[in-house]
């Protein structure tokens, strides 16, 4: 550990997460409040790795956009960004006050822009025949064959983000492990399940050689369509969703094919 002593017009070579990144002394300490600021201003050690760079243990892709914001002042983002949490957890270690007033303003203005958020879940089921063979004695084997439940669920939502922290909390169990879906669905407001539940006399290495997926929803294992819906609303209501007086009707919403939910922003 050490302070570093550089001259402005130096260039600095900076290994973030395991990423290079070469600027100028000029361009890190352009914010000298910052946490760049302190470290390449001599208030803050620094360390460096083998290769005699700077060395900050922070995610490296990330910080491409911090350092682009350090340059030039905005912050230009893809249009299908998906990280803004991520973005703004490095923005706050960083301390830059300006990036964290801009991200602040944009999620303010995401927040204007979603007064309504319509969650609309479409239902399926269907059956399917799963062929088995097993032994029946010694270099002996015999056929057999189950007709199981497929459910399937196709979730749409109007806002990303919702639905983003909704596949975090419903999990995939397969081959001994669990895994949220959020990343397998169709697109940033689309998401597409399908699994199957407990099968009574299926072996468990069965469930992998048969590629069959299990699910699990905020810690509870989801054996029907019935069960899903349960869940899901548990999760939706609590932030805020309410069901769709139009659709379906309410004293059949368990049973239903499709179910809607609706969350009313204040204006």
């Amino acid at each position: 550990m050490f302070r570093c002593l550089l001259i402005m017009s130096d260039l600095v070579t900076l290994n973030v997460g395991g990423r290079l990144y070469t600027t100028s002394l000029a361009t890190l300490t352009r914010f000298p409040d910052s946490v760049l600021g302190a470290m390449f201003k001599g208030r803050l050690p620094v360390r460096k790795d083998q290769q005699g760079h700077f060395f900050i243990d922070r995610d490296g892709k990330t910080f491409r956009h911090i350092l682009n914001f350090l340059r030039s002042s905005h912050l230009d983002l893809p249009d299908d960004y998906k990280e803004m949490k991520l973005l703004r957890r490095e923005a706050g270690f960083y301390q830059i006050q300006p990036l964290m007033e801009v991200l602040h303003e944009r999620e303010a203005e995401d927040l204007a822009s979603e007064k309504n958020t319509m969650l609309n879940i479409s239902l399926d089921q269907k059956m399917q025949a799963v062929h088995l063979s097993g032994p029946d004695a010694p270099q002996a084997y015999s056929l057999g064959s189950l007709t199981i439940d497929v459910f399937s669920a196709n979730i749409f939502c109007t806002s990303g983000a919702f639905l983003s922290s909704l596949g975090i909390q419903i999990c995939y169990f397969f081959n001994g492990n669990l895994s949220p879906v959020c990343g397998e669905g169709e697109g940033q407001n689309r998401l597409a399940l399908q699994w199957v539940g407990a099968v009574e006399g299926l072996p468990e290495e069965e469930y992998t050689l048969q590629n069959l997926k299990r699910l699990w929803v905020f810690n509870k294992q989801v054996n029907s369509l019935r069960a899903f819906v349960e869940e899901v609303l548990k999760i939706t209501m609590n932030q805020g969703f309410c069901m769709d007086s139009s659709h379906p009707s309410s004293h059949d919403f368990t049973n239903t094919k499709t179910v809607r939910l609706i969350r009313y922003r204040c204006s």
